[in-house]
């Protein structure tokens, strides 16, 4: 039977209802939003009110209360209200929505792809306001999507397999695989590349903690970060790096084998491959 989210890990999200998001009532964030955003607004006004006094009496406005040394600092505040409120209401959306994406455990289950995407939409200029109905809805959605959104994540390790590599399965996952362009090789030694790789290394680890139904490790301390450290420790000797998930073996060309310890995550991963593409794993004995 093909793995399902559901049976592994079931973040905070919400389902259409009143509940909280790691304690924050929505009635609450959507209250102090509008209350700030009031504030802000007639903070403004009181601004310009206080312009046009200033400036009656020979004195600068509030505009150029901003300046030092003729550079611009760039407040929001001392421009016209109907100017100012619709960027600062952008920006105070975008903040909150970020905040409850990453309270409600949805990153987590996304790949690196994913929440790239996630992140260029927040930085557009469409961004749906804070409203009760809004983020009932957006988090609805997030939550019956979320096993479609972590097997696109394993399926997308799966394909940016190279098949030049026989120990490369191109039906499943097998018990090794093997990498391009994770690690390069000078005459200082072996380097963690900054690149795609890394990003794939990480969603790798990601499924597999999700997929035993484990707390998922802050990007600090992922699997990127500690074969950084292992690396960097001894650049010219420590070829092979070892934690309870892989055995990760790197060469001079940039390759690197990686091995799975736990057969059990291994099957699952390949019960996500076999149900997106059915045809290809009719038999896997």
């Amino acid at each position: 039977m093909p793995t399902t989210l559901n049976t592994v890990i079931e973040p905070e999200v919400l389902t259409g209802h009143t509940d909280v998001i790691c304690s924050t009532s929505i009635e609450r964030i959507v209250t102090g939003r509008n209350a700030a955003l009031t504030q802000i607004e007639a903070l403004i006004h009181q601004l310009e009110d206080i312009s046009a006094i200033t400036s009656s009496i020979g004195g600068r406005v509030a505009r150029d209360w901003a300046m030092k040394q003729d550079f611009r600092c760039g407040c929001w505040l001392m421009e016209k209200a109907e100017t100012a409120m619709p960027v600062i209401t952008r920006n105070l959306d975008r903040d909150i929505w970020r905040d409850l994406m990453k309270r409600s455990g949805m990153l987590s289950l996304m790949d690196a792809q994913a929440r790239d995407q996630w992140y260029r939409n927040l930085e557009g200029n469409d961004i749906p306001a804070i409203s009760k109905t809004n983020i009932l809805s957006t988090f609805e959605q997030l939550h019956q999507s979320k096993n479609e959104v972590f097997e696109r994540g394993v399926i997308n390790v799966f394909k940016s397999l190279s098949w030049d590599y026989k120990s490369n399965h191109p039906c499943k996952f097998g018990k090794k695989i093997i990498v391009n362009s994770l690690v390069s090789y000078n005459q200082w030694g072996f380097t963690l590349n900054h690149n795609y790789r890394r990003d794939q290394l990480a969603d790798l680890e990601r499924m597999l903690f999700l997929l035993e139904g484990k707390a998922i490790p802050d990007n600090r301390s992922d699997l990127t970060a500690r074969l950084y450290e292992h690396i960097r420790a001894n650049p010219q000797m420590a070829k092979v790096y070892e934690d309870e998930y892989f055995s990760i073996k790197y060469f001079m060309k940039g390759s690197a084998h990686l091995t799975f310890k736990k057969p059990g995550l291994l099957d699952k991963m390949n019960d996500i491959v076999a149900k997106h593409f059915p045809g290809m794993l009719a038999s896997r004995l």
